[in-house]
């Protein structure tokens, strides 16, 4: 084997391994820790048990078992196996088994004492995914309690290694360099804001395939800009430079292509980030890093989980640039500046569960401390966090800076969640019922959602009973009465408000506002949406505070809400409320609508048309109906596209086409065109046509035209259209109009599929070798439609005829 810089390093690491079962090992991108590492312990004896080693992608343990097996001469499956979700290559003979993350957390959830398992690796830790961060707390657990023989390994490129050697109480070996030197090549001066990233980066991979040799990575965040860069290169690059995307939602064959070497010419990977871990690929010689990466993020707005793009930290710029490092020296192209990396952030943010994090950060802010200042084994996710922090300034709790304020330490004081404890120091002793029956479940059986039932129970359980027909929970009644009695006595001085806006004071992002339609559903201040039952008394309610669900992500169903008025809204957030203009597609519309909004978060308290907005907002706002409603090109349309992609498979440099292709850019080629269109009858009426042949310049028209024509003349001279759309080109005509037709129509070399038509333009034959027909079938097709359409001409020899489309005149 060929000797790589962790080499130096595999002895002290064996050595900290035997002595003290556990390590940390630090080496930069290209070292080889990935493919010596856990043949090194194999060799060395050090458990009698399965090695197994975590990769943050199934991509990367695929290669990772594939390059190990091959090391050994062996397939995976035998002495290297891995296991990914849903496919697995082990057997009785493995020892060294490469998973994915999540497996290790199934499999110590399965058997805790990890059976049969005598190592567990943690590679590319510097990712800090929840899954490693848990795999790696539970080993320890069990190592502690369980089974003090475990060892236990974490490796990493750009780690910062000291945290995780004092949470181990481990060593740490260091490798020295990378396989080969890197060149890194800054910008000379930033991006302007207004140039759009793909061009961009499109300039740069240009550049670097005229400054350098070999094969070239290109790092971008995600799939959309992979597909619009590859687009903006197909005339830019040299025609041996092979360009191959991949990304995680690839099928693997085509993710295997990109990652070995081309048979000839130049490659090109556009790659996401999964190309940044121990997965190698083959014959890379330049990096160009974009740098952003796409990450998981919570979103306050609207409580779910979403993809947001951010800046690399210098740690995965770093990790990045050592893939142009693996087989020989390398160049690694930034798209920023040198003086922008100072404002790098150094390692990318440790990944955590989401949760509801209000209670923790009101204690935080209380301590006086932020999540990075206490002992947690990884910081709260940024964004739930942050979330959890927008909910107490948005109840007062904090201030600007993030400090706990005077209203905050009254909150922390109460035995509740923040937004009960701030409804109850808000509206003072009367607010004590409401937030115990808040804070505790549901006292009645069968009701509606109505809030007012509960406190109307609570008021006069005997009469309750009498006038509705509902079941009462006496005991939890009483409980909730006397946690009232508590809460009011500790309450304090509030302003007396009713129970409708003390709900709203809890629970300030779930006001709801009706939706039009029959159905009682609702937008709620904070961006989700709930629905009632049919049923429900409350149920022609137009505005409501929700204050219980089911939980539903995505339209949660409402257990509890009461009714309140405008007037009590406008009172009690009038600092919130203010006028927004928008211009969106509207799916239920079919159209694009464009409102002026009054808003309190996000729900219209007045709703207004928009009627001068923007032409360009407009045609922006369309191209999200577009991507609804779907392409449903036009014939015409179709045929276009249909050519060239045949011209394409030709070897003509001409732009992708097929559906997806125009979805994914329609900014590019559609938006320019789509003055006047607003709703889905205008575009069906819409011919794309033009927009589609305004992506071909002159010459590439006319290279299309020559290679792939459009139509073919007929002997009268017409103009007919030919179909590429199926197996062959194809044309319709009368069979009249081929008269005096010798040879058979092609479109290059290929022969045309001609389908000859009767005078009513019924198929009478199809062929592809006219000549043939005449001399052959055509006298029994004559003998037939001489009897069917005698006053039309049908000569004996049709290769002397002259070519017609006219019957004889009556009579004759």
């Amino acid at each position: 084997m060929d000797r790589l810089p962790i080499d130096d390093a595999l002895p002290a690491l064996i050595d900290a391994l035997k002595t003290r079962g556990r390590a940390v090992l630090q080496a930069p991108p290209g070292a080889g820790k990935t493919t010596r590492v856990p043949l090194a312990m194999l060799a060395a004896g050090l458990t009698t048990g399965k090695i197994v080693m975590l990769e943050p992608r199934r991509l990367a343990a695929r290669a990772a078992a594939q390059r190990l097996a091959e090391t050994l001469g062996e397939v995976p499956g035998q002495t290297v196996g891995y296991r990914i979700r849903g496919e697995a290559k082990t057997s009785r003979a493995t020892r060294i088994e490469v998973v994915t993350e999540g497996i290790l957390t199934r499999m110590i959830q399965s058997d805790p004492d990890l059976p049969g398992v005598g190592a567990v690796l943690f590679d590319e830790f510097h990712e800090r995914s929840l899954n490693a961060d848990l795999g790696l707390a539970l080993c320890l657990e069990i190592a502690g309690a369980l089974r003090d023989d475990l060892i236990l390994l974490v490796m990493s490129a750009t780690l910062d290694a000291a945290p995780v050697a004092d949470l181990m109480e481990a060593p740490v070996v260091t490798s020295q360099g990378r396989a080969f030197a890197v060149d890194t090549r800054w910008l000379d001066k930033p991006t302007p804001r207004t140039r759009r990233f793909e061009d961009a980066m499109a300039d740069l991979i240009a550049r670097a395939a005229g400054e350098t040799t070999g094969g070239m990575l290109a790092f971008l965040p995600g799939e959309g800009e992979i597909r619009r860069t590859q687009a903006l290169l197909r005339t830019r690059l040299p025609a041996d430079v092979t360009i191959r995307p991949l990304f995680g939602a690839m099928e693997f064959t085509a993710q295997r292509d990109a990652i070995r070497p081309e048979a000839q010419g130049r490659k090109l990977v556009l790659a996401t980030a999964i190309a940044e871990t121990s997965l190698t690929i083959e014959d890379i010689r330049v990096v160009i890093d974009g740098g952003r990466a796409r990450r998981a993020r919570f979103d306050p707005g609207s409580g779910m989980s979403r993809l947001v793009t951010e800046r690399v930290t210098r740690a995965e710029a770093t990790q990045r640039a050592g893939r142009a490092g693996r087989v020989a020296p390398g160049t690694a192209y930034r798209l920023w500046t040198r003086g922008e990396e100072g404002a790098q952030s150094a390692f990318p943010p440790a990944e955590i569960e989401s949760a509801d994090l209000a209670g923790l950060a009101l204690e935080l802010a209380l301590w006086g401390a932020a999540p990075d200042d206490l002992p947690f084994l990884s910081p709260p996710n940024p964004g739930a966090y942050g979330e959890a922090q927008s909910l107490l300034h948005m109840l007062g709790a904090l201030d600007a800076q993030g400090r706990i304020t005077r209203h905050g330490r009254a909150l922390a004081a109460l035995p509740l969640h923040p937004r009960l404890a701030h409804m109850l120091t808000l509206g003072g002793p009367g607010a004590a019922p409401l937030a115990a029956l808040l804070a505790d479940r549901d006292p009645i059986r069968g009701a509606p959602s109505d809030l007012t039932l509960r406190l109307e129970a609570l008021r006069d359980a005997r009469r309750f009973a009498q006038t509705r027909p509902y079941g009462l929970n006496r005991p939890a009644l009483d409980r909730i009465r006397s946690e009232a009695r508590r809460l009011a006595s500790r309450a304090g001085n509030g302003t007396a408000h009713g129970p409708a806006a003390l709900a709203a004071l809890a629970y300030p992002d779930r006001i709801g506002l009706r939706r039009k339609g029959d159905a009682p559903r609702y937008r709620l201040s904070g961006g989700k949406g709930a629905v009632l039952d049919d049923a429900d008394p409350l149920a022609q309610a137009r505005l409501i505070v929700v204050t219980d669900t089911d939980g539903n992500p995505r339209e949660a169903r409402i257990r509890q809400a009461i009714q309140i008025g405008e007037s009590d809204l406008r009172a009690l957030f009038a600092d919130q409320i203010g006028w927004e203009n928008s211009c969106a597609w509207s799916k239920r519309d079919r159209r694009v609508v464009a409102r002026q909004q009054e808003k309190l978060g996000a729900i219209a308290l007045d709703d207004r048309l928009w009627k001068d907005a923007p032409a360009d907002a407009v045609a922006r706002a369309m191209l999200d109906g577009v991507r609804e409603l779907g392409l449903a090109l036009p014939d015409a349309a179709r045929r276009f596209c249909a050519r060239v992609a045949l011209g394409r498979d030709g070897g003509l440099d001409l732009p992708e086409m097929t559906d997806a292709a125009l979805l994914d850019t329609l900014e590019t080629w559609l938006l320019p065109f789509l003055g006047g269109v607003k709703s889905a009858e205008d575009w069906k009426r819409f011919d794309p046509l033009p927009a589609l042949r305004a992506r071909l310049d002159w010459g590439q028209m006319q290279a299309l035209d020559a290679a792939v024509p459009g139509k073919f003349t007929t002997p009268l001279g017409r103009d007919i259209p030919i179909d590429y759309s199926g197996e062959h080109p194809e044309i319709s005509l009368r069979i009249q109009e081929m008269f005096g037709q010798r040879t058979h129509p092609l479109v290059g070399r290929t022969p045309l599929r001609v389908t000859l038509l009767s005078p009513a333009r019924r198929p009478v034959q199809v062929t592809m070798d006219l000549p043939g027909f005449w001399q052959g079938s055509y006298a029994d097709v004559r003998k037939d439609m001489k009897a069917q359409y005698p006053r039309h001409p049908w000569p004996e020899d049709p290769r002397e005829a002259d070519p017609t489309l006219r019957a004889k005149p009556r009579g004759r």
